[in-house]
């Protein structure tokens, strides 16, 4: 099996459905992910070891799902020296948007980068595009995809 390029983490088994268009684009593009699930607040040092060490493990990209509170973006961050990008979930309460301010109000220093409530496919392209700008492969990939999406 190829090393995960790209880990993805969410807060609940319940973001899995959400973040399948995540894991098929993924899939589209050929980068290889790893998914991992664990919450910010139920299990701290969890999600502490595996964002410390998942530079160690070859990743170069860190997706994180989360909904309501929504400090998994922002904590991975804080272990991490690798990109984060944060997937706001659709929430029963406020619809998401109790979830998206969570993720994009973060401090200086700990940059997350935001895509839409439920934007796992945006993250996965978001993914491609960060990896795409040392790969020329995988660039080449996301220049025919945007074409066939301009051709559309």
């Amino acid at each position: 099996m190829d090393t995960a390029l790209v880990g993805i983490i969410m807060g609940s088994e319940s973001d899995m459905p959400a973040m399948e268009p995540c894991m098929a684009q993924l899939d589209e593009f050929g980068i290889p992910y790893e998914v991992k699930v664990a919450s910010a607040h139920r299990k701290p040092a969890e999600v502490h070891e595996w964002a410390s060490h998942a530079h160690e493990n070859g990743m170069k990209v860190v997706i994180a799902a989360a909904g309501k509170a929504a400090h998994l973006g922002g904590v991975v961050a804080a272990y991490t020296p690798l990109p984060v990008i944060a997937v706001p979930m659709k929430t029963s309460d406020l619809g998401g948007l109790d979830s998206l301010l969570s993720m994009v109000q973060m401090p200086s220093g700990v940059p997350v980068a935001c895509v839409a409530i439920n934007g796992a496919k945006n993250a996965a392209i978001l993914a491609a595009q960060i990896l795409g700008s040392s790969d020329e492969a995988m660039r080449d990939k996301i220049i025919s995809f945007k074409e066939d999406m301009a051709n559309a």
